[in-house]
């Protein structure tokens, strides 16, 4: 297990660095929403480029953070059976949605994604908007968000399999489960 805990540490490095970003782009979005709506209303002066950078970091924030978001274990679950179960049976679950719904989701999505980009790429598509900006660097997000995401489902794939195992993952990674009250 020892290559595919490294492997693991490594992605969820990686995926920490992108979380990061998507952090900033939060602040970024914000700050360009405001000015945007500062500029509209008090010097009646609008920008559809200044509007789509807006769009696109909502578009990073979701696309980079996702792989964050699951590194972190904050994603979406429901909770009927799961928070009910031991922690062993919890770990099955997940190992179990992350080889049959999950992964397989996510790699498609991935596999799909790039030939969007990449007609955008060539074409040089721009915005239909005046004044807006080229598409290609927000559908690039696509791909770069699934592949990161589908890494970090092998990666807690690999910790769940580990736990599984008796092997505790590094210090640093965070997995925490919902224990049924005894």
């Amino acid at each position: 297990m020892g290559p595919l805990m490294a492997f693991s540490r490594g992605v969820d490095r990686l995926n920490s660095g992108v979380g990061k970003l998507a952090d900033w782009a939060v602040l970024a979005a914000c700050t360009i929403s405001a000015g945007n709506a500062f500029v509209r209303y008090g010097v009646s002066y609008s920008s559809n480029a200044w509007l789509e950078v807006q769009w696109y970091l909502f578009g990073a924030i979701v696309m980079l953070g996702a792989s964050y978001t699951l590194f972190r274990n904050e994603h979406v679950r429901v909770d009927i059976l799961y928070s009910n179960v031991s922690r062993r049976t919890q770990l099955w679950i997940d190992v179990f949605g992350f080889i049959f719904f999950m992964l397989p989701a996510v790699l498609l999505l991935a596999w799909m994604t790039w030939p969007f980009f990449l007609d955008s790429w060539v074409r040089h598509e721009g915005s239909p908007n005046a004044g807006g900006l080229l598409r290609w660097p927000v559908k690039i997000l696509l791909p770069i968000g699934f592949v990161l995401l589908s890494l970090q489902g092998f990666s807690e794939l690999i910790k769940r399999i580990a736990l599984l195992r008796g092997i505790q993952p590094a210090a640093e990674v965070v997995v925490e489960y919902h224990r049924p009250e005894q």
